[in-house]
């Protein structure tokens, strides 16, 4: 390992996770080396590494301080620009009050950081990807069905990212640098970065999140006399009380986002590590990160109707809006915004790095693939649909943000119902992750989602489409989440209760 980290080597018998546990290469496609892991060995800092579960061997040394660069991890990944856009709605599109917003925002914060501790601890405890531990609870085949919804997830998050980024660069060059060469120029930085892999992006989280903070404290002071503290919510009780759920359902989804890569980047930590340490720092570090330029949002949308400066420099993008913010500072804040820009980044390097990791779950002919390869293609991807997307990120966050809640609320449900309702107390073979014959069927788990996705649906409310049960409601209210949710636990246990009956596995 890189960066001064000392590899493992205590032996096996002492580690609560053995060497054939997590996998022997007799699990893997038998491949001559290619022409280019043998380039790539050669290039210092560049991760060879695909989806094959990480040996003991590879692993770094349990410290005293390993649970503490797990939360400087996190807390630097959730600190990104792009909520900042995600907290503003609450104020600025749906007419909340600051309070009002605030308090969905935090509380949906916390409430989706607890799923991505408890996602994050299957990374040491098993030595593989989040969609391959997925694979134990959902089915080899349906496995796959969730990692295609999750390259989608990524290529949305991935183009909100660029996207603020662009709005940013072309604000501070005084539309020199236009929305399309900024979205562009951060895209292509996210790309090196998700190229290179884990150990780079770990050490630049490790240390990314003191400027990010200190830039965030100076946004405050400088922006935080123009919130508006005292305006109540717009609306009839009715519609402020729907107003309120359906934006701690969106607070909600952004944490929720994470979960479906979150062990992947725990993969490399020593299965020694207790359970509840990882689980505690992925929580704690991912949830105030979030919150903060959440909260940060919650407030800049706030202060647009009552501060006339802001009203006037505000022209309907999120890049306008922070720019607002940073307008009492005159060239220190234009420093702070270009400082925003690199920070990006951090948010945005993840999501690409794990967009590649998804494609080679989809078969072993997808494997046979570099993962850069996949991050490549992922990159363009999105950096196009910012580019056609970049003039309606407002409409595009709300509307797409719920949707990412739905289908992973779903799924890690089953995960959930899997592992406390059937499989406590039993042990795993990791060795089996990549033997469809030997995993879950995975019927259940299939049949429980789509009766999820059925109780999403009836309850959603979106400007594409308005469920029944949300029409029924005063006010009109997105319950997708919640009856998504609720269908799945209610559908699951019985479901597979007769799998198991019938299959055995």
């Amino acid at each position: 390992m890189e960066h001064g980290f000392e590899k493992s080597r205590r032996s096996p018998s002492l580690h609560s996770v053995t060497q054939e546990e997590l996998g022997s290469p007799s699990t893997l496609p038998v491949t001559r080396e290619s022409r280019y892991e043998r380039w790539a060995k050669s290039i210092k800092g560049l991760e060879t590494r695909g989806i094959e579960p990480v040996s003991l061997e590879e692993r770094m040394k349990n410290t005293s301080s390993t649970s503490f660069r797990m939360f400087l991890t996190w807390f630097s990944m959730g600190m990104s620009i792009n909520n900042i856009v995600n907290g503003s709605l609450g104020t600025l599109v749906m007419e909340l009050s600051f309070t009002d917003a605030a308090l969905c925002a935090l509380f949906g914060t916390f409430l989706g950081g607890l799923g991505i501790g408890y996602m994050s601890t299957w990374g040491p405890r098993s030595g593989n990807r989040t969609l391959i531990v997925a694979r134990y609870f959902m089915g080899y085949y349906p496995g796959k069905v969730c990692c295609m919804l999750n390259v989608l997830t990524n290529f949305g998050t991935g183009m909100m990212s660029a996207t603020v980024g662009g709005q940013l660069l072309s604000k501070l060059s005084d539309g020199t640098v236009s929305v399309i060469v900024g979205i562009v120029l951060v895209a292509l930085v996210t790309w090196v970065m998700a190229t290179f892999g884990m150990h780079i992006f770990q050490f630049y989280e490790r240390y990314a999140w003191f400027p990010q903070l200190m830039i965030f404290c100076i946004l405050t002071g400088s922006a935080g006399p123009q919130f508006d503290f005292r305006s109540p919510s717009i609306g009839s009780i009715e519609h402020i009380n729907a107003k309120r759920l359906t934006f701690f359902s969106l607070c909600l989804s952004i944490p929720l986002s994470w979960i479906p890569v979150a062990a992947d980047y725990h993969v490399y930590y020593s299965p020694e590590i207790k359970r509840w340490k990882v689980w505690a720092a992925t929580t704690v570090g991912i949830s105030i990160s979030i919150c903060i330029p959440v909260l940060l949002g919650v407030g800049l949308g706030s202060g647009v109707s009552h501060t006339p400066t802001w009203a006037a420099l505000y022209d309907g993008t999120p890049g306008s809006l922070l720019m607002a913010g940073y307008n009492r500072l005159g060239p220190l804040g234009r420093l702070c915004a270009c400082i925003n820009v690199l920070t990006i980044v951090s948010n945005n390097a993840p999501s690409s790095y794990s967009t590649g990791l998804n494609f080679q779950m989809l078969g072993n002919m997808w494997l046979r693939v570099p993962r850069p390869v996949f991050t490549t293609i992922g990159t363009v991807i999105y950096t196009a649909c910012a580019i056609g997307g970049r003039n309606s990120l407002y409409e595009i966050s709300k509307n797409f943000m719920p949707l990412i809640g739905y289908w992973v609320i779903i799924w890690f449900t089953i995960v959930v119902e899997q592992d406390v309702l059937f499989n406590r107390g039993k042990g795993y073979d990791w060795t089996i992750w990549n033997d469809w014959l030997k995993l879950p069927m995975g019927i259940a788990a299939s049949i429980a989602f789509l009766i999820g996705w059925a109780g999403a649906i009836v309850g959603m409310d979106q400007a594409y489409y308005i469920g029944p049960i949300a029409r029924a409601i005063a006010g009109g209210c997105d319950l997708g989440i919640w009856l998504g949710m609720g269908f799945t636990a209610l559908a699951f246990p019985p479901l597979r209760l007769l799998e198991m009956k019938l299959i055995g596995r």
